[in-house]
């Protein structure tokens, strides 16, 4: 795609290019609603500056970009080491970026690719569904990480390498349920997740439907919007909501397991015990979870495997080799401490 120049970006909004100079460099001398106006054109076309700009007719450097949204989620920190060593293993330099809750990691990737001059890009965490013509502003190779998304025939510079998140989130839930659990309470994301939060939470619907039980949104505690989505503090605000509810139930099914460790310490926090009050099961297969005490019963995914296979195609797909570009790991129940079976 031609990149936009600063005189179009002008016409486009009506002023003047030294305008459009003083609305990127924040001078105080403009009108808010021409600077804002200014700058929300600059995001719809992706216009990178004049020094920037620049840059690109240099010689291309051989960059790979890793984006995680969601940076603080203790589940990616493997997967980051892995990318890095084996990016610097075929002598390529490493770039971490960090994608923010409310931003879009696609004009993140576009404004980074632009400004490094990458070779390739890993997304980690984040998004699900993105329109064609988005992705095709992206014109180097990529591979999406952790998150089942389709990505068009059409494209061919795209790859994805995940586990079926609905799938293992449905194979937990059925283990809870045939150790005779009815009223299961889910730690689940946001209502407006359209990633793999939404994927476990479909996984929990349909193994409650196949065992007769009626799904109860009552029962269904969204992460809190003011703290890390994925992080044991969430957890724990999340569960203690639940507790002070008062609505029955005899187990806890977090989609992560830092969530579910937050759980836990509500629950002794309420002078309850685990697993004899309430079973707690979490999703991802974390080392924290294997440590605490009782250890959590998990679903566990294998990230070095994943990262390693991530970085190994994209580099098939940076040198225009034959690969397979979607590749779906099984992932595997982990029978902790924090789950028991009930009476019938």
């Amino acid at each position: 795609m031609e990149q936009i120049t600063i005189k179009e970006i002008a016409k486009l909004c009506g002023v003047g290019v030294s305008t459009v100079s003083r609305a990127m460099n924040n001078h105080p001398d403009i009108n808010q609603e021409t600077k804002l106006k200014v700058l929300e054109i600059i995001k719809e076309y992706n216009y990178v500056p004049n020094n920037s700009a620049r840059n690109l007719k240099r010689t291309d450097s051989n960059t790979i970009a890793v984006l995680v949204k969601g940076i603080t989620n203790p589940f990616f920190s493997p997967m980051i080491g892995v990318l890095a060593r084996e990016v610097k293993k075929k002598r390529y330099s490493f770039v971490l970026q960090q994608v923010e809750e409310d931003e879009d990691e696609i004009d993140v990737a576009i404004q980074l690719e632009k400004e490094k001059r990458l070779k390739g890009i890993v997304f980690l965490g984040g998004m699900y569904i993105h329109k064609e013509e988005k992705l095709n502003q992206l014109t180097v190779p990529f591979a999406i990480s952790t998150v089942n998304m389709g990505l068009p025939e059409s494209m061919k510079k795209g790859a994805v390498i995940s586990i079926d998140d609905e799938l293992e989130s449905y194979r937990m839930v059925n283990f809870l349920c045939d150790c005779g659990h009815k009223e299961i309470a889910i730690l689940a994301a946001s209502r407006e997740d359209a990633s793999v939060g939404k994927c476990r939470l479909d996984g929990y619907q349909r193994a409650l439907q196949d065992h007769g039980i009626q799904y109860d949104d009552e029962l269904v505690v969204c992460t809190k919007k003011d703290v890390n989505t994925y992080s044991m503090e969430n957890g724990y605000e999340m569960t203690k909501e639940l507790l002070d509810s008062g609505k029955k139930f005899t187990c806890i099914y977090a989609v992560a397991d830092a969530l579910a460790i937050g759980a836990c310490k509500a629950i002794f926090d309420a002078g309850k015990s685990i697993p004899g009050d309430y079973s707690v099961a979490g999703f991802d297969g974390q080392e924290t979870a294997a440590y605490y005490h009782p250890s959590i019963t998990t679903v566990y995914q294998p990230r070095e495997e994943m990262a390693e296979a991530t970085i190994n195609i994209l580099f098939h797909l940076i040198k225009k080799e034959p690969v397979e570009t979607k590749r779906i790991f099984n992932a595997r129940l982990v029978l902790g401490g924090s789950t028991r079976k009930i009476e019938k």
